[in-house]
């Protein structure tokens, strides 16, 4: 696996009616990580994993954040040496053969998809509550707007992730300092806070268990960032593009979490702290509120709909690449493989209809159907993370020449790979968690299953030839 970075990891032969640009800069790569990583569940779901670890959940997220850091960080090396719109599916297929690639395309592809479905319905109720207009209103103009930015120039959706995320950080970066005025005593009419909260309730309320139950709420708090080496791909220097962004994402992304986490903590009795179902119940809004600050609770909201627009555009442009790739590979029809001014607009209209569907199983919440593809959805990332690990340890040894350097590549890959069974051990033994595993084991043969229906496709040929 020598550095590839002119092939752009197009492993079937290209033409020039199937190839991707190169618009996207390394600002736009570091920002859409950070981007799709600070969602909605940051604002409301941080509370869950305080509930049930208290303070101690930060525990949690450095063993989280370190899981991820290490698996960034092998995908990086692996990116930079060989960008491919299709990352991981495609180290996987190079490590382990065409099952693996196919495996994780399609499971990729999915779990996107599903999440597009969530995403816009939670963003499309609550701005048809702004309005008083029916909520398929805002879900279809929104759609549309981002049918528009992704069919258009790849460097139009690059922008427009960037500024998403500067938005989403410039929040974060006001709170964390409003929320240190308040803990000092400095903010008008409060009083020093110290540690007092901390006290109240013990660094582990719930012990060990707390802790564990913890480890499962944000175990996925950093997903998404894996599309950052999918657009590597369409940079103009993939290598560096992925060294830059593998390297600043991940520290910038713990200080915003962590940071965040640390504030609400010290600020908020521990009784008071719980998931959220609305902006006004979103720890955030309830910090914010100590400072008196009006409108605090339409301002979440706002917040709220841009984390929840920004992830749904990543999530649809990461669909189209994965399909695009998986279409060169010959694991896709080849159609979606053709491109127009360097877009893959069929795979991109693919998505979009895919997410629409998405969008309508939310709405139509057939029995049993719904909860099964949701449980699948929140085992994707495990297995998806658990594949690269094993991709790196089976191409390491022939990667010669990569922007990005795992330290500790003998031995950092295996500890990973522990730690990440442990984990699938965790969600298996907890009752909440465990249908997760087993929808998405179920999911992954029937892919396996389907991958030996086209293994024996003719993938040397280019697509749409």
């Amino acid at each position: 696996m020598s550095s590839a970075a002119g092939t752009r990891g197009a492993s079937a032969s290209t033409s020039p009616q199937n190839e991707l640009g190169t618009g996207l800069q390394p600002r736009h790569l570091t920002l859409m990580g950070l981007g799709t990583a600070i969602g909605a569940g940051l604002f409301l779901g941080v509370g869950v994993g305080i509930r049930a670890a208290g303070p101690a959940i930060l525990l949690a997220y450095v063993i989280a954040g370190a899981i991820v850091i290490a698996v960034m960080r092998m995908l990086g090396e692996m990116a930079a040496a060989d960008p491919s719109s299709g990352s991981f599916a495609t180290y996987g297929r190079q490590a382990f053969g065409h099952w693996a690639g196919f495996l994780l395309g399609w499971l990729y592809w999915f779990l996107l998809i599903m999440v597009c479905g969530a995403e816009i319905t939670g963003a499309a109720a609550i701005m048809a509550g702004w309005f008083g207009i029916p909520q398929w209103i805002p879900a279809l103009v929104a759609v549309a707007v981002f049918a528009v930015v992704n069919l258009a120039q790849v460097r139009g959706f690059g922008e427009f992730e960037f500024w998403f995320a500067m938005i989403k950080i410039a929040v974060i970066l006001g709170f964390l300092i409003i929320a240190a005025l308040l803990w000092l005593g400095l903010w008008p009419g409060q009083e020093f806070v110290g540690f007092s909260n901390v006290r109240e309730s013990g660094f582990a309320p719930n012990g060990i268990p707390g802790i564990a139950a913890g480890l499962l709420a944000v175990a996925f708090a950093f997903g998404g960032i894996e599309v950052v080496t999918i657009a590597a791909a369409e940079s103009q220097n993939p290598a560096q593009a992925v060294k830059k962004a593998v390297n600043s994402v991940i520290w910038r992304i713990a200080l915003f979490y962590v940071g965040s986490v640390i504030a609400i903590v010290l600020l908020l009795p521990f009784a008071q702290i719980d998931g959220a179902d609305s902006a006004a119940d979103s720890p955030f809004a309830l910090v914010l509120a100590m400072a008196n600050i009006p409108g605090v609770v339409g301002f979440m909201e706002a917040v709220i709909v841009l984390a929840l627009l920004s992830a749904f555009n990543a999530q649809i442009y990461g669909t189209s690449r994965m399909a695009y790739q998986l279409a060169l590979e010959g694991d896709a029809p080849r159609w979606l493989a053709r491109t127009s001014g360097n877009v893959p607009r069929n795979s991109v209209w693919v998505s979009i209809f895919f997410a629409l569907v998405a969008v309508a199983l939310q709405w139509w919440n057939p029995p049993g159907l719904l909860d099964f593809l949701m449980n699948a959805v929140g085992g994707c990332l495990i297995v998806t993370w658990i594949m690269i690990t094993l991709s790196y340890i089976r191409l390491h040894p022939t990667i010669r020449d990569s922007a990005v350097k795992v330290h500790g590549a003998a031995w950092l890959p295996w500890v990973t790979l522990a730690a990440l069974v442990a984990l699938m051990g965790l969600m298996l033994f907890d009752a909440s968690t465990r249908n997760q595993i087993i929808s998405v084991l179920i999911l992954s043969a029937g892919l396996i299953a389907a991958s030996f229906l086209t293994g024996r496709r003719d993938r040397s040929a280019a697509p749409g030839l």
